[in-house]
């Protein structure tokens, strides 16, 4: 029997750049089309980066033309339900995840159109609360780690903003790669991240960080202050990372890299493989209708982990 779906859905609605996210609201939109090599997913899950608000990809499209109201977030679980021409790897019915387009509306909706190659098959093991914390942290974390640092086992890593999502998961995926970590942040972190594995943690508000040396990476998203004063813990030949912030070019013995996390299909592959072994960290959960007041929470700290949201629709059939 043919699935029938409905010409509208219900989002998260954010209307102006300069606005916080408590004055973001919950809307009608039309359901979106699955376009050329798309999939279109009903949302069992979606989470969302606390700064997106800030960029400019969240409030134009790729031709720089405005498409406010923009509905947020980049991170889905979900079930496919149509595909788009030409789409291949996927069939109605799959469960995946993965990424978002930067420049086309997000997850944070009951529908929403994506590209396949940036979505991979979702574990079994699995939920979709659980899926839809890990990609953008995980890649973040593989990306910054394996991809910019090149780190080894052995190898010493510093890691600020170590209880956040990505945060989180650097953690997991630097101890399996043999290398020993270090994680700096607030005070309520603390024993989650020592429970993750690290062997040391630095409150930003009490301890020194100029007591840490000789560090092979240090990998920052935290910026500003914290990043300022990490040049001094690395070795010779060491690498700082930041998602933050250009790191500068403070010591010319050291290498610097900013970047901005892409989607990828055949690492968020390999990272749902070592699903067993990670733990995305889930601070809270709740329903569209809580977005404004989670994100506003999530912004002003205290929640470990990533904040996600799910559709109170019912499955589509």
């Amino acid at each position: 029997m043919a699935t029938t779906l409905p010409p509208q859905m219900t989002a998260l609605l954010a209307r102006e750049q300069d606005q916080g996210p408590d004055r973001m609201s919950v809307g009608e939109r039309p359901r979106p089309e699955p376009g050329i090599g798309d999939v279109l997913i009903q949302v069992g899950a979606a989470s969302f980066t606390p700064t997106e608000l800030q960029w400019p990809s969240t409030w134009v499209d790729r031709a720089g033309r405005d498409r406010r109201p923009v509905i947020p977030g980049h991170e889905v679980s979900g079930t496919v339900v149509a595909l788009g021409y030409g789409t291949a790897g996927f069939g109605v019915g799959d469960e995946v995840f993965g990424l978002t387009d930067w420049y086309r509306d997000g997850s944070l909706a009951e529908f929403v159109a994506v590209e396949a190659r940036n979505l991979a098959a979702k574990p079994d093991s699995l939920s979709h609360v659980d899926a839809a914390a890990f990609p953008m942290a995980a890649l973040t974390a593989w990306q910054a780690l394996f991809v910019h640092a090149e780190l080894k086992a052995g190898q010493h890593v510093v890691i600020h903003g170590a209880g956040g999502g990505v945060g989180t998961l650097a953690v997991q995926l630097a101890l399996s790669a043999g290398a020993r970590v270090i994680g700096t942040g607030r005070a309520d972190a603390r024993e989650l991240v020592l429970q993750l594995g690290a062997e040391e943690y630095l409150d930003l508000g009490h301890d020194e960080l100029g007591e840490v040396k000789d560090v092979d990476v240090v990998f920052d998203l935290i910026g500003g202050d914290v990043l300022h004063r990490s040049w001094p813990m690395l070795r010779p030949g060491g690498a700082i990372v930041s998602i933050v912030e250009a790191p500068g070019h403070e010591r010319a013995d050291v290498n610097n890299v900013f970047f901005v996390v892409e989607p990828n299909r055949e690492q968020l592959t390999e990272l749902a493989r070592r699903i067993e072994s990670l733990r995305p960290v889930v601070g809270k959960v709740g329903a569209l209708a809580d977005g404004p007041r989670l994100w506003t929470e999530k912004i002003a700290g205290g929640i470990p982990g990533k904040i996600v949201l799910t559709s109170s629709s019912p499955a589509v059939g």
